[in-house]
């Protein structure tokens, strides 16, 4: 209460008032009143925090961070497990995203199946990792297989040589591709066939070669390394993302149907990661971009992502999305505001246009 608020109520004196006077008693008793009122709010705020540190409140908030603790723990504990001796093939894999994957999973205890066009580098790898230790788990020595995915006259004996090596699949990891770079009236034909041949008809080849056997054991796990250009396309991209919107397609589809012979289909999504994808691109008229992107030196680093990778299989995630919330909230806005998303897809290219004319 204000005290001022009381002066108009208060006695007039002829005098000054004193402390014999009624009003100047009232008016000392409301002063000090109001000079109490911090004082309360400070012994509120003392008995609250008594409160919460109070031997009832204090153990219930340490429960409950050892019981997320706990539950971290246990998950971290679910994905190495999932993969330890488990038969893991990763396509792609003397470069990039794949190596660092072949290095995670195989820290992590996997039997591995290599494999690539490079059959030197894939040697040189595999020598590489059978030399590493990991404390927590026994370690294997991998397997390479050396074929061309763009091939399709390769994949059969490929995937046969596959099964050689450990007898079964347990994950596959679709991981090789290539990118590209060039606007769509200036792209042969031919280069759109060898984006897709790659990125697309290789991994489904391989699938379709190696899921029978998953499919006798009811047991198999199927990754494809796909983009976030699976989601969305970025002018100039036009063959890239056309390929991972198809691999998006196709693995979905897989999902529903395989469910009932208790197989697994993960579809990964990442944004930009920090590679030589951009360096191997090819261009409209099929020579090396041979270019290192601003976007993909500032993307993730490929053990990170890789990291993630082995997170998502242990968790059987089924579709998950590995971007910075740009790129992730711009998938959102496709569905919600496409208008607005082509409009400013349209402003991109304009800007990338000039760019490339300056």
């Amino acid at each position: 209460m204000d005290p001022l608020i009381l002066v108009p109520y208060l006695p007039r004196a002829e005098r000054s008032p004193g402390p014999e006077d009624l009003g100047w008693r009232a008016m000392c008793q409301v002063l000090q009143e109001h000079q109490m009122c911090p004082r309360r709010k400070s012994l509120l705020r003392a008995r609250v925090m008594d409160f919460i540190t109070s031997t009832a409140i204090l153990p219930l908030l340490l429960g409950c961070v050892g019981l997320f603790s706990l539950f971290k723990l246990l998950q971290w504990l679910r994905m190495r497990a999932y993969v330890r001796n488990a038969v893991v093939v990763i396509t792609g894999a003397t470069s990039g995203l794949g190596r660092e994957c072949a290095r995670v999973f195989h820290a992590a205890g996997a039997r591995l199946v290599l494999c690539g066009r490079n059959a030197e580098a894939l040697e040189e790898l595999s020598q590489e990792l059978a030399a590493s230790r990991a404390p927590e788990v026994q370690t294997h020595k991998p397997c390479t297989v050396t074929f061309d995915l763009a091939d399709p006259g390769a994949i059969a004996g490929a995937a046969s040589e596959i099964l050689q090596c450990f007898g079964h699949v347990d994950v596959l990891i679709n991981n090789a591709g290539i990118s590209y770079r060039g606007a769509i009236v200036d792209t042969s034909p031919d280069v759109d066939k060898r984006v897709m041949e790659t990125n697309y008809f290789g991994p489904v080849a391989l699938t379709k070669a190696l899921l029978p056997a998953m499919i006798r054991r009811r047991q198999g796990h199927v990754v494809a390394i796909s983009s976030i250009q699976g989601k969305i396309s970025l002018p100039f991209r036009s063959a890239y993302a056309a390929s991972k919107h198809a691999t998006q397609a196709f693995f979905d589809c897989l999902r529903a149907e395989v469910e009932q012979h208790d197989i697994e289909v993960t579809v990964i999504s990442p944004g930009y990661i920090h590679t030589n994808l951009s360096l191997n691109a090819v261009t409209a008229d099929g020579s090396k971009y041979g270019v290192m992107d601003e976007t993909t030196a500032q993307g993730r680093s490929p053990v990170q992502v890789a990291q993630d990778i082995l997170a998502a299989l242990g968790k059987k995630k089924k579709d998950v999305v590995l971007a910075d919330p740009m790129p992730s909230l711009a998938v959102y806005l496709r569905t919600l505001a496409p208008g607005l998303f082509f409009r400013l897809m349209a402003s991109r290219a304009r800007k990338e246009r000039k760019s490339k004319h300056s």
